[in-house]
């Protein structure tokens, strides 16, 4: 994950989520956290993590 020089989110999602996108995640990494968002509300809410957050959220999910 890269963080964005100018301080403006760089979202992205995987590759894995496929072409119509109807169930994804977006991401982006921040100097102190990473964001969160619906791909198909980019501009709804975000949900805002730690590194320590994303960790666990992704060890949850890669459990499941």
């Amino acid at each position: 994950m890269t963080t964005s020089a100018a301080g403006t989110p760089h979202w992205f999602k995987s590759s894995h989520s496929g072409a119509e996108g109807g169930q994804c995640l977006e991401v982006a990494a921040q100097p102190q956290a990473v964001l969160v968002r619906d791909s198909k509300n980019p501009t709804g809410p975000t949900l805002t993590l730690t590194q320590r957050g994303w960790s666990a959220f992704v060890a949850y999910t890669a459990e499941s």
